[in-house]
């Protein structure tokens, strides 16, 4: 069982692309069900293309936080954060997703 290391979440508040891939893969993994991967765990062209767009939007506010900060005249306002898969996103994964019968 993998452990979860503090230094891990530093990297991921940080914006490390290191750090954020390899969540963004495993969740589209576990999301598929392994689908679209192959026997190394590499992901066919669509879902590592979702793998892409789902990390740079996550890299947009790394830190996960939604608020606004402001410093003398200058404002800075986070409204959004990874809170999931696009409706895009979703379509490329659910071709690969196992459903119940």
């Amino acid at each position: 069982m993998a452990e979860v290391e503090p230094a891990d979440v530093d990297l991921i508040a940080a914006g490390s692309t290191a750090a954020i891939v390899p969540i963004i893969t495993a969740m589209a993994k576990a999301y598929t069900r392994n689908n679209g991967f192959d026997d190394y765990g590499e992901p066919n062209d669509a879902i590592a293309a979702v793998i892409t767009t789902a990390a740079v939007r996550f890299l947009g506010n790394p830190a996960q936080t939604v608020g606004v900060q402001t410093a003398g005249p200058f404002t800075l306002d986070r409204r959004s954060s990874f809170t999931g898969w696009t409706l895009a996103e979703l379509f490329v994964l659910n071709r690969y997703r196992k459903r119940a019968q």
